[in-house]
Formats: C-alpha cells, sequence, structure tokens
C-alpha cells in the first residue's frame, strides 16, 4: 500500500512553503467538493431509471387518494415476489438512495471543513459544469472521474466510460471504480502509475508550485483524503502546523443532517459524528475535521484514514461501517416520517432504506446490486413496455374511484395521454431535450444555491429544499415519459433580466393585446427555487411565499439596488402566477410557511423581494393548495429616478385548502392584467408537460 509521505515529509519543514501548502491544501478541499459533487448527479440519473411508482401523500389530506405517479421511491418494506419482473427493483432502489443521501452527507461535510480552511466552496466549479450549468464531466467518450482516476489506466475498468444512464452493468462497473478501496486501486492501476499517488507535500521544493496545473492524480479517493490530512498536520520549523495557518474562525457551517428544526427535522440523524466544524476551538475543530474525513471514507469504502482497514474475508467483503458513522433508527424515522395516500402516518420508508443498509460500506452496497442484477430482479425505464403505452390502470391504485374527483384534478387518462403525446414521433426529440432540461434546471436551483449558502460574505439564503426535492420528480418523470437517459449536458443559459420572465400556464403578459397566450415559460425559468430565484419579479407558478421578510425584501417593496432592470422596449412588464413556499419538514416544498395570523403571500412573477421564486415549475396541473391564506397582488412599476422597476400592491386575493394552484394563479394573473388595463385573458388549459410531472405535497 502507498504511503502519502516519506519518513519526517511532514515534520521540520521551512516555513517559507507554507504559503505552497496554503494553496495546495485549499486545492484539494475544492478537489474533494468536486468529486463529492460529481457522485450525486450520477447515481441520481441512475437510481430513477429504477421502474417503480410512488403516491403523492402529505400528512392528514387525502387530496391524491388511489392516484400514483411513474418513479420508485424508497420502501419500508423492498422485498417483493422473486417470481415476477422487477422483484429485485425495491431493494436495489433503496440501496442506491441510501448511497445518494450519504453522497450528500459527504458534501456537506467537505464544505464545511473547506470554509474551516479559508476556502469557499465552488459548486459550479468548471471542472464539472461548463457556463450554462450543463454537467460536462459525463460523456459517452469520457473516462476520467475527476482528480482520482482515468480508467483507460486501470486492468478492470479500462472499457468504462464515466457517463450518466440507466442501472446495468456498465453504471455498476462504473460505481465500483468510484468507490473502490486504495488497496484495490493500486492493485489495479497498471498504465501511467507514476501520475498516481502523489507524495505529501506534492510540490518537490518547489515553492511556487501550483497544484491547479500540476495534473495530480489521487488514484483513490481514500487516497485523496489521507493525502489532504497530512497536509494539515504539516508541521513547520518555526512549531506551527499548517492548521495554525488556514484555520478560520469564521468559516461558513451549514447543517442538514445534525441540525435541529422542530417540527421538521426535531432529532439529530448521526449521534456519534458531527457534521459541521466547532469553530469556537481550534484544536477540536481539527479533530472533527479529520474525523470528519473518517466518515466519508469509512461510509465510501470502508476504511478510516487512522487505519487503512484489511479485507474481512476471503470473500472479499470489507469491515463494516463503524457504529458511530452510522444514523439512528429512531432519529430517521422521526424526521422523515411517511404517510399513505390518505393522510395517514405508515413505516418510514426513507429510514427503512437508509438504517437497513447504511452499515456497509459503498463500494460492499454496489456490489450487492449488482448481483441483484445478475440475478434478473431489476427492470429500468429503458426497459419497460410501458414507455409510450401508459393507460389509466397505470397510475392509479385499488383505493381508486373515478367518481370522486372534488378538486377538478385531471384524469388518470389524461395525465396517460400526456406521457404518451411526450414520446410520440414527432416531438419526441424535442420532448426529451425539454425534460432534460427540466432535470438540469432543477440541479442548477441546487447548485448555484450552495454557491452563497456556503459563503459567509453572500447573500443569506436557504437551502434549496425545493430544487433537491424537485430534481428527483423531474428525473423519474423525464426516464418515465421518454424511456432514456436524461442529457444532463444540456445546459440552461441564464435569463434575461431586462424583462419580465413568465413562468408557465400561459401566464404571460409580454403580448398586450393577447395576454396568456402562451403555454409554457422558457426553460430557463423551469426551476426557479425560492434560493436560485435572485432577481425580482422572476417567479414560478406554484404556492405563495410571506410577503414580508427574507431574501432582500424592503418596506415597500425594495430599493432600487434590488428592484427589476427596465424591460426591453416593447415588453409589457407586470406577472400574475403565484410562488411555491418551502416546507423544510422532509426536504419538500408545497406548504405555504407557518406564519402569525393575519400574514399575507405574494405572487411572485410580480415579487417584491429577491430570493423568493417558486419551486415546481412549470407547475404540476394536479397541483392543490393545502392550507389557506391571502395572497398579495403586486404590479411592477417604473421607480422614480431609479431606471428600474418596483412592485406596487394593488390589492389582494384569498385562496382555500383544496384550490387548485392553477386556477388561483390565474386569478391572480387576471387581477394584474386588468389592473394594467389589457384585455381579459383567457384560461389556458394544460399542456403536456404540466399534466406529466406530479403535484408535491
Amino acid at each position: 500500500m502507498h504511503l502519502t509521505h516519506e519518513a519526517g515529509a511532514l515534520s521540520a519543514r521551512p516555513i517559507s512553503f507554507v504559503e505552497t501548502d496554503i494553496r495546495t491544501v485549499r486545492w484539494i478541499a475544492q478537489a474533494a467538493i468536486n468529486v463529492e459533487l460529481f457522485t450525486i448527479p450520477l447515481y441520481m440519473t441512475t437510481l430513477y431509471s429504477i421502474e417503480g411508482f410512488h403516491p403523492i401523500t402529505g400528512k392528514g389530506n387525502d387530496f391524491y387518494k388511489g392516484r400514483q405517479w411513474p418513479g420508485a421511491k424508497a420502501s419500508a418494506f423492498p422485498e417483493s415476489d422473486s417470481t415476477k419482473p422487477g422483484w429485485g427493483n425495491k431493494r436495489a432502489f433503496n440501496i442506491i438512495f441510501s448511497i445518494f443521501i450519504q453522497e450528500m452527507l459527504h458534501l456537506q461535510m467537505a464544505a464545511n471543513i473547506a470554509t474551516a480552511i479559508g476556502c469557499t466552496p465552488d459548486f459550479t466549479d468548471p471542472a464539472l459544469q461548463d457556463s450554462d450549468n450543463g454537467w460536462i464531466c459525463y460523456g459517452p467518450a469520457l473516462t476520467t472521474i475527476p482528480d482520482i482516476v482515468d480508467l483507460q489506466d486501470t486492468s478492470t475498468y479500462a472499457g468504462v466510460k464515466v457517463n450518466v444512464g440507466p442501472l446495468d452493468a456498465d453504471r455498476i462497473q462504473l460505481f465500483l471504480a468510484i468507490e473502490q478501496p486504495q488497496d484495490d486501486a493500486e492493485r489495479d492501476i497498471v498504465r501511467n502509475k507514476d501520475r498516481y499517488f502523489p507524495k505529501v507535500p506534492f510540490d518537490g521544493g518547489k515553492p511556487d508550485y501550483d497544484p491547479a496545473t500540476a495534473g495530480i492524480m489521487f488514484g483513490s479517493i481514500g487516497y485523496m483524503y489521507q493525502c489532504y490530512r497530512d497536509y494539515l498536520q504539516i508541521r513547520y520549523d518555526d512549531g506551527t502546523c499548517l492548521w495554525d495557518h488556514v484555520f478560520d474562525e469564521n468559516g461558513q457551517q451549514n447543517d442538514l443532517f445534525n441540525n435541529f428544526s422542530f417540527p421538521g427535522h426535531p432529532m439529530r440523524e448521526y449521534m456519534g459524528v458531527e457534521t459541521t466544524v466547532a469553530l469556537t476551538d481550534k484544536n477540536i475543530a481539527f479533530r472533527q475535521a479529520l474525523n470528519m474525513m473518517n466518515a466519508i471514507t469509512d461510509q465510501g469504502e470502508g476504511a478510516t484514514l487512522k487505519a487503512r482497514l484489511k479485507l474481512a474475508n476471503e470473500a472479499g467483503m470489507l469491515q463494516a461501517v463503524e457504529v458511530r458513522y452510522r444514523p439512528d433508527k429512531d432519529a430517521l424515522e422521526s424526521d422523515y416520517p411517511s404517510y399513505s395516500d390518505t393522510g395517514e402516518q405508515v413505516p418510514s420508508g426513507d429510514a427503512a432504506a437508509r438504517y437497513d443498509n447504511d452499515g456497509e460500506d459503498h463500494y460492499a452496497r454496489f456490489k450487492e446490486v449488482r448481483q441483484l442484477m445478475l440475478d434478473g430482479g431489476i427492470v429500468t425505464w429503458d426497459q419497460s413496455p410501458k414507455v409510450g403505452n401508459w393507460t389509466a390502470a397505470d397510475l392509479t391504485t385499488a383505493d381508486y374511484d373515478p367518481n370522486d374527483n372534488p378538486y377538478g384534478l385531471p384524469t388518470p387518462e389524461q395525465i396517460a395521454t400526456a406521457l404518451n403525446n411526450l414520446h410520440a414521433e414527432p416531438v419526441r426529440d424535442q420532448s426529451h431535450v425539454t425534460m432534460s432540461q427540466a432535470v438540469v434546471g432543477a440541479i442548477k436551483g441546487v447548485t448555484t444555491v450552495l454557491n452563497q449558502y456556503w459563503n459567509p460574505g453572500g447573500a443569506s439564503v436557504s437551502f434549496p429544499f425545493p430544487s433537491m426535492a424537485g430534481s428527483g420528480d423531474r428525473m423519474a418523470t423525464a426516464w418515465a415519459a421518454m424511456g432514456m437517459t436524461p442529457d444532463l449536458s444540456k445546459g440552461i443559459a441564464s435569463p434575461n433580466t431586462h424583462i419580465v420572465n413568465h413562468t408557465c400556464q400561459g401566464l404571460d403578459l409580454s403580448t398586450p393585446d393577447t395576454p396568456g397566450t402562451n403555454s409554457c415559460a422558457l426553460t430557463q425559468v423551469y426551476h426557479t427555487c425560492r434560493g436560485s430565484n435572485l432577481c425580482k419579479g422572476m417567479g414560478g407558478c406554484g404556492f405563495v411565499q410571506a410577503s414580508t421578510g427574507g431574501g432582500s425584501c424592503g418596506g415597500g417593496g425594495g430599493s432600487c439596488s434590488s428592484a427589476v432592470k427596465v424591460p426591453t422596449p416593447g415588453v409589457a412588464t407586470g406577472g400574475g402566477c403565484s410562488a411555491v413556499a418551502v416546507r423544510a419538514k422532509g426536504g419538500l416544498c408545497g406548504t405555504p410557511t407557518p406564519t402569525p395570523s393575519g400574514t399575507t403571500y405574494t405572487a411572485p412573477s410580480d415579487n417584491q423581494c429577491g430570493g423568493f421564486g417558486g419551486c415546481a415549475v412549470p407547475i404540476s396541473a394536479c397541483q392543490i393548495y393545502p392550507v389557506s391564506g391571502t395572497m398579495d397582488l403586486f404590479q411592477l412599476s417604473a421607480a422614480h429616478g431609479c431606471g428600474k422597476y418596483q412592485p406596487t400592491k394593488f390589492g389582494t386575493l384569498p385562496f382555500n385548502k383544496g384550490d387548485k394552484v392553477e386556477d388561483i394563479a390565474f386569478q391572480a394573473f387576471t387581477a394584474v392584467a386588468k389592473q394594467m388595463g389589457m384585455p381579459a385573458p383567457t384560461q389556458q388549459e394544460p399542456n403536456d408537460i404540466r399534466l406529466a410531472f406530479p403535484p408535491s405535497t
């Protein structure tokens, strides 16, 4: 096994190298973020390729009783009849889901360690994404796991491509290569060996050394973290260590796993390990940072950095993940409750998927999925006979009553027809592009916000739960509708901020004589979540946000500096969509945030606050308000002497539990059109995309 350093290399190093070492260790910090982020869209694409269905549920509501939508979800009871096709789907989904969630944990830990050493994480790094947030690190001809290994230099994985795709033999081989233990990786690299496993320090005695241009490749993820750890422990001839020079007591720390948020997240998930760095004490912070690195490698490849664990037996099974690095079962069941389609609590699928599988490392879990595939237990959407041949029966359960539709929802027949229409010629190719961009837009709603979320000098934003939840919905729907892999390279250009961008449902005021005739939004604003919608007046068609507080709100509609820019000449101002509120509970969106009695909400196509956009864009035709409230109505008008537009409140609009969101949005839109002296618009029928996408709860 390669050692990361020569004897004595980490002690009595000349202090003159400290700036070189600072530059290098912060580069490693970003490399770790890139590697962890790289796995998330990759694993998610394969996860949602597994054929399955899920109901839309929520505590205490039966809006969607007897309905189900394409897309598997975590199951509390994953065992199935082994005589039926896809008998292993639930088990495979649970396993990959558990890994997918832990990769988010690893990304959080890597970001928190990075800020603790003065590195501002970049979640849109050009090593992974282009300027339009298309994912350039995956492709049919690519062979490199970023900063780790070119698979062409290996024996086992030389023919494997680094590309997104369904759950198949190629994907499992790729995933095993990513999670490969260091000992295996060292044996498997048979070409260009000198390129891998660099010795700490990397610089070869050159103070001007720049790791960003040196072509460093670590060989395995475990080796990368070992180098990271060793760099932080370098001691200099003046008695200091590198940690002393990089430690930043003001580093931004965020926590989605061990935070306490009642009632949405009432228990910390990991009782045995911290998932943030306590920055009040430098020495405690150092121990915590190293322990988080141990957690990452133990969960991933089954080996901590303190002692590289050997294979446990001749069968090649790795040691179990240490108990302290596993989540607590009670916490998972409390934090992630599940509900039936009538709103009754049922055993938690998320808790079962994670607790039942997190005792094994990722490498071992992917080997189990491979065995399920070899045993013929997996059916994916690209193999499913349902794709292009949907029927109403596919989208209903035994509880469905066709005569019970009090909310006027589209029928299962309409939704099945929409799914088939998207797959049919001659629109299939364009549908694939559109659905792919909807997926990329949802992911963009996460990564672009995380750049601010972990930047203490940036705008204050919340974690983009709506985009995170929405990305799974969009990914599953794209797979089920098209039966082919979403193209994550389809980047999405930033919207034109010199116009008032509409979103969906035909709610567009850009044609003053015939408002509301467009059927859907530009793909650029398919997913403008609360965090990623940083421009006033550019919001989503969904639920509502409180009209005061947060974002860049300011008493009377905000300052000139944050108002919408003057639209392009000839393009009318205004809008009338409602927005989506964010519910932190379970990482879902949909329910207006609990607020004091009398609070009103804003329709954010005219939203007065930057950062208050909607999730679930385009809005599902089945979306319903789960609570009642009152919406403020705004018209964007020119700000005197500002050269920009600001919202002016002109009325209110009540909405009730059970109202269809599209109907309330249209009423708001109509009120704005009337206020601007335009003709009364005509409500458009939902298009196929809005029928195909499921509602959020």
